[in-house]
């Protein structure tokens, strides 16, 4: 039954990668990585573009790219898997995202992620240089692994190697007038804490039917969207009892902002219950906000960061309260956040959008005394 499946495999793969197709599909991969597909699907790596991403759709509809160009200039990150990418790049043509081609919705996929063979630095952003061997797949296991379909390359890639092989999209990305949008300030040659330690943690389950392992590197990714409960461990929260006050530290042990969106909201909710009764305290906001001419302003149009208290890379923020704790008090805190500014829901037309409109909880710490 396997041999026979994996036969089915094959004619499938190879009848999916005519001249038609820049990239293997997505769904090719399900045979033989049954479980890393099952979280990839879920991912917003395999959800990233407008007709999958409320938020996105939301943003992208207003883009002059997309009224005014006709271009998806957002594919390069969002739909690089795309047939007609470069026109979607190019300036003078008009390439729209389309649900009904296969190969939009592929978005960010597999074959596409596990062909990146280098990366060019710019100034603007990143940018992936593709391998132009349709079969080759770069990856961090050991070498010794075989596949009977595509060829397995972990010793020739030092961006697979050291982990930080999603700096293509997620190094910086500035706008027309040089604003850094959205920046993990990560570069390539950091070698500890790094993109796939932290958010393609290592879980149980084979990554793959023909070989048996324990455990794979979890394709879910981690982040703001889902699985966010992985990342905990990266953030810690403590308090501090004075005579009049106490002051809530939030430490961020990662190597870039709490938040890097500038659509985001992270709110930090703290309450104090005394004799049965629970009192809600003032909420801390971390955001950034960009605008322009002292008002904020769609990623385009901003030129400058109006407000930022957002928790940035390595930072323990202290949150002071004037509030004297008691014998037998307990304060509960929690960390969490909105994907998209409440305030700016009704101007984008997300206000019955429940992925915009949800607080999602982070994490939950209580203290005694």
């Amino acid at each position: 039954m396997k041999k026979l499946l994996l036969l089915l495999t094959a004619a499938a793969w190879l009848l999916g990668n005519d001249a038609a197709h820049e990239f293997a599909k997505s769904a090719e991969c399900q045979a033989c990585h049954p479980k890393i597909y099952e979280e990839y699907y879920g991912s917003m790596h395999a959800n990233a573009t407008p007709d999958k991403d409320p938020i996105h759709k939301a943003i992208w509809d207003k883009h002059p790219h997309k009224n005014k160009l006709e271009q998806y200039s957002c594919g390069k990150c969002h739909s690089p898997a795309a047939d007609n990418l470069e026109a979607m790049l190019t300036k003078g043509q008009k390439a729209l995202p389309d649900p009904k081609n296969e190969t939009h919705q592929e978005a960010v996929s597999c074959a596409y992620c596990h062909r990146i063979q280098s990366i060019e630095h710019g100034k603007m952003s990143n940018t992936n240089i593709i391998s132009k061997e349709k079969l080759n797949y770069f990856g961090s296991t050991r070498s010794s692994l075989e596949s009977p379909y595509h060829k397995i390359i972990t010793d020739k890639n030092e961006h697979f190697a050291n982990g930080n092989v999603c700096i293509g999209c997620h190094s910086h990305n500035l706008n027309a007038h040089g604003l850094n949008l959205c920046s993990t300030n990560l570069n390539d040659e950091m070698n500890s804490a790094n993109c796939v330690s932290c958010h393609m943690p290592k879980v149980e389950g084979s990554f793959s039917s023909i070989i048996e392992t324990k455990t794979h590197s979890f394709h879910g990714f981690a982040g703001a969207h889902a699985n966010s409960d992985m990342l905990k461990k990266y953030v810690q929260i403590s308090i501090l009892r004075n005579i009049d006050h106490f002051i809530i530290n939030v430490d961020n042990q990662t190597s870039h902002a709490l938040l890097l969106h500038p659509m985001r909201l992270a709110i930090l909710k703290i309450s104090v219950t005394r004799n049965g009764k629970t009192e809600e305290l003032s909420e801390e906001q971390f955001v950034r906000v960009i605008g322009k001419d002292g008002k904020p302003a769609m990623p385009w149009a901003a030129d400058v960061t109006l407000k930022d208290t957002m928790i940035q890379a390595n930072e323990k923020r202290a949150v002071r309260r004037d509030f004297k704790l008691e014998k037998g008090d307990k304060v509960d805190v929690t960390l969490g956040w909105f994907l998209a500014h409440p305030q700016s829901l009704k101007s984008l037309g997300l206000e019955n959008e429940k992925v915009a409109k949800e607080f999602h909880v982070f994490k939950k710490e209580s203290f005694s005394f």
